[in-house]
């Protein structure tokens, strides 16, 4: 080690935790970490992973150069490195524990650490390229850019922003590119089979909400022998006799879409030649496409128009679904599907770049400048007026990022006409919108500029007359009334 740097006490940086880590918990929900994949924790701190994973019956091994230092690392399919890097204070050491772990990586690393939003819960003084805190234990802050482009240069392969402050580094890029057609393109489940009529079925099931037959190669194990004595033609011909041409010819466009989002986000990303995407999704391009080069094409040109504040503004405008502000257009996560494709876009390059939170409700995007932001309220299918509880932001431009919590604001933002941020066909629509139309009838949203926070539109409600019971408005009892 180098003689600018003492050793840190870094066991202090340890934390005890009654539930997976984050990074874990994530690798899980995304599939990574599953009961046939074999995990190394490197630095497992106190272990509470370890004993997590293990209690879900996954094969898992932890290494601790003070918890757990008589275990001796071994290779696995996928090695977490947990709030490691943060916590070494030389910086060639620094680079060499994520080197080491990405040897021991097979097939993932999984790398989190602290981010720079969280200075204000860091007590210490600035030194070297991070702070040293009164118990002589060193926290270097990332930001999520700069987490994910120090991964890519010590790897050497393109990474993924799962979340913001966990970074996937895949060995192999077909991998990556099945983990982001997975979080892009929708996943079409199989009906059950039990005899050949019910495989049948469930092929023209698939077809409708496909678009196109599937391979063998796609199908459940089982459900390709039951097929197994068809001649392709013929079961072609039974599908097309039997699915429906409306839902098929809808799948159609919307599966020509999905491909062309996906070839536009991987480019963004770094693009691979045909032979690396998923099976499926080569089977989409020879569907929907004359050639992949057309396809690629067609995405690059989607690519271009993401940068023309013209034709994104004239996609907002266009949305069937979102509300549009002067600025912005707000969508909720049931809609954001149905948005645009160049808007899809939008938010699936931002998410990559610097990782979509795990909570959130409304998707913000910027209409001048591109600017992502995803809005938590936890309380929108209960409260009317749901309060915002974090906001967290991601400039495509500069790839700066900010994170704020409302948690423990006095007076937090809230939310008006939420029936707007939703798909006409939501099943809540109607609801909501009889809410906002009652209070448009009892005068609360005369004054715009003071109903955006708690205090506001409480005074606005005693103004008024008015309080609120779930989703009904009703005349508010004086205090001798209520007895």
């Amino acid at each position: 080690m180098s003689g600018l740097y003492w050793e840190s006490d870094r066991r202090l940086t340890a934390i005890g935790r009654a539930t997976l880590s984050v990074a874990a918990r994530q690798a899980v929900v995304d599939g990574e970490v599953h009961a046939s994949t074999s995990v190394l924790d490197y630095g497992s701190g106190r272990g509470d992973d370890v004993r997590g994973l293990h209690e879900m019956r996954i094969q898992v091994q932890g290494w601790d150069p003070f918890y757990a230092p008589d275990e001796t690392p071994r290779s696995a399919d996928v090695v977490l490195l947990t709030y490691v890097l943060n916590v070494i204070e030389d910086p060639d050491e620094r680079r060499e524990a994520l080197r080491r772990a990405w040897e021991l990586a097979e097939s993932l690393l999984v790398v989190t650490t602290r981010l720079t939003w969280d200075r204000s819960k860091v007590r210490g003084e600035q030194y070297e390229d991070g702070i040293l805190t009164g118990r002589r234990t060193f926290q270097h802050l990332f930001s999520p850019a700069e987490l994910r482009s120090y991964v890519e240069q010590t790897t050497a392969v393109r990474c993924v922003s799962a979340a913001p402050g966990i970074v996937y580094a895949f060995k192999r890029d077909d991998a990556r590119l099945r983990y982001l057609a997975r979080k892009i393109v929708p996943h079409a489940d199989w009906l059950g089979s039990e005899d050949t009529s019910s495989a049948v079925a469930a092929v023209v099931d698939y077809n409708e909400r496909r678009g196109r037959l599937p391979r063998l190669e796609e199908m459940p194990a089982e459900m390709a022998k039951l097929l197994a004595h068809l001649q392709p033609n013929e079961l072609q011909r039974i599908v097309k006799k039997s699915a429906d041409p409306e839902k098929v010819e809808a799948r159609v466009r919307a599966s020509t879409l999905s491909t062309l989002l996906f070839l536009a986000v991987e480019l963004f990303n770094g693009r691979g030649p045909y032979r690396s995407l998923p099976l499926s999704l080569q089977l989409d391009v020879r569907a929907f496409f004359s050639s992949y080069q057309e396809a690629c094409k067609r995405a690059d040109r989607l690519l271009l128009k993401l940068r023309d504040d013209t034709y994104v503004r004239g996609a907002m405008q266009a949305s069937k679904v979102g509300k549009l502000t002067p600025t912005a257009l707000y969508v909720h996560r049931r809609a954001i599907d149905q948005m645009p494709t160049v808007l899809r876009l939008y938010e699936h390059c931002a998410s990559i770049a610097a990782g979509r939170p795990p909570s959130w409700t409304v998707v913000k995007l910027r209409h001048q400048g591109r600017a992502v932001s995803w809005l938590d309220y936890p309380e929108f299918d209960d409260d009317p007026h749901p309060k915002l509880h974090s906001s967290y932001m991601v400039d495509l431009t500069t790839l700066k990022t900010s994170f704020k919590s409302y948690e423990e604001a006095a007076n937090r933002p809230l939310l008006h006409r939420k029936h707007e941020f939703l798909a006409l066909d939501d099943p809540d629509v109607p609801k909501y919108r009889r809410l906002t139309q009652s209070e448009v009838r009892a005068g609360l949203y005369r004054n715009p500029h003071l109903i955006g926070t708690e205090a506001g539109w409480e005074a606005e409600l005693l103004r008024c007359g008015r309080e609120l019971r779930g989703h009904r408005l009703v005349r508010r009892k004086e205090p001798d009334q209520a007895k």
